[in-house]
């Protein structure tokens, strides 16, 4: 190679959202992911003008579809960028549903990024110039998530760079597990959940019927705030189970997210990517997503008339930390009822309404509007769609040989320094966590 190959860190540097890595390589600039920021105090990122010219990235490889790794596009293209997007069939359909939904974009900018998608096959390697290739491998976190393994020069000089993307869980009900990897020479691995252990999935269906059960004894309804991507399909997994089983009375259930009633069908078009046993459901022709009692809301009218139906109702509705959507109508008319509950069960980051909720706050202010909290709360916490600090070590551990080094990112500052210092005492790692804007040589 005429030039040495490099990384240069542009976001999820100690810090969680926000996702970039720049790979500059002898005949081809690669962008790994293009995601906003959505932590408050690194916001002001989204507007500054990219680092480096767009028009001078010869493509752009994305690891999955979450706002924070692929929400910066429409700006990219609109500002010069026309290469490829590689990613994988179910990415390139969930993303343009993510994009053309968010409100901090132009809907023209959107589709002018969603028209340079090109879907790449789980395995299938891609040529991105004359020394680099890159090739997709399931992460197992959302549908089509994908691990990245870039290769980059020839023969006895050729440096393998994994970036791992948000990795997934192991025996979760929905995906296959991430795969796992026997050799690289550089990792980039995210530590969302590097500081701590996950609870057992199996605590999730109990933990439903008794807020369920309890919430209709009272004559109250649930209100589930929930992301629209995987978090609303694996509760009506589990909602469809304990149905199916009697666990939960028959009662009125509502999908309030014309997102995730998208993404759910997105979900049912790629039944070859799912766990074998719902692939084998859907072969059948029974969706692991709807059962009886079910129904899917897409108009303004039929959300509010939710509000007035009596008995027990279940609603699922977007966003999943209660900062915009439908679920601030729901909570605005239940909130105070001291019959319902509000069902958290997903992490709620500092300065939202479902942190504020979450923290025992008394009354809030919704739509303008001051709220009493007489509503139960509660929290499942198992649901959570990233490897724990054991699934993520676990997953580095399958390399047969330790890599020159590892970067850890995607994580809050603590946790990153924190997990990066494992690896260097507790497996005798060369790692570090990457500053912003920090370029690093691939020697």
């Amino acid at each position: 190679m005429a030039h040495e190959p490099s990384i240069t860190f542009l976001g999820a540097t100690r810090n969680v959202t926000g996702s970039r890595f720049l790979v500059h390589a002898d005949t081809a600039k690669v962008l790994v992911d293009c995601g906003l920021y959505q932590e408050r105090d690194f916001a002001a990122r989204n507007w500054e003008p990219f680092p480096v010219e767009p028009a001078s990235i010869d493509a752009v490889l994305l690891t999955h579809a979450h706002l924070d790794h692929c929400g910066y596009l429409p700006r990219l293209v609109r500002d010069g960028f026309q290469g490829p997007i590689y990613c994988t069939p179910p990415t390139a359909e969930i993303a343009q549903i993510v994009l053309e939904d968010s409100a901090r974009i132009q809907m023209e900018d959107a589709r002018a990024a969603v028209d340079l998608f090109e879907p790449v096959p789980y395995g299938e390697m891609i040529k991105l110039g004359r020394q680099v290739s890159a090739s997709f491998h399931d992460a197992g976190h959302i549908l089509g998530s994908a691990l990245i393994r870039l290769v980059i020069g020839r023969g006895s000089e050729a440096r393998t760079v994994l970036f791992s993307g948000d990795l997934g869980r192991e025996a979760t009900p929905l995906l296959r597990n991430p795969h796992l990897h026997d050799a690289a020479d550089y990792v980039v691995i995210e530590s969302t959940y590097g500081d701590r252990t996950h609870p057992p999935r199996p605590e999730v269906a109990g933990e439903m019927a008794r807020v369920i059960n309890q919430t209709a004894e009272r004559g109250g309804s649930v209100l589930i705030p929930s992301f629209a991507i995987e978090r609303a399909q694996d509760l009506l997994f589990e909602l469809k189970n304990l149905v199916e089983q009697r666990l939960i009375p028959p009662l009125k259930f509502f999908v309030d997210s014309p997102m995730a009633t998208d993404v759910t069908r997105v979900f049912e078009g790629h039944a070859e990517l799912l766990d074998p046993a719902l692939s084998q459901m859907l072969a059948e022709g029974d969706s692991p997503f709807r059962f009886p009692g079910l129904t899917f809301v897409r108009t303004s009218d039929d959300s509010k008339a939710i509000n007035h139906m009596p008995g027990t109702v279940v609603v699922i509705a977007g966003a999943g930390m209660c900062n915009g959507g439908r679920i601030k109508h729901h909570l605005a008319n239940r909130i105070s009822d001291p019959r319902s509950t509000v069902l958290f069960v997903g992490y709620q980051a500092k300065g939202t309404l479902g942190r504020t909720i979450v923290d025992g706050a008394t009354n809030v202010r919704i739509l303008g509007q001051d709220h009493e909290i007489h509503a139960r709360v509660e929290i499942i916490q198992s649901l959570s769609a990233h490897a724990d600090r054991v699934g993520l070590a676990g997953w580095l551990d399958a390399l047969k040989h330790p890599p020159r080094k590892v970067f850890v990112v995607h994580g809050d500052e603590s946790i990153v320094l924190d997990f990066a210092e494992h690896f260097r005492t507790d497996r005798e790692l060369d790692a570090e966590a990457p500053q912003y804007g920090q370029q690093v040589t691939l020697t």
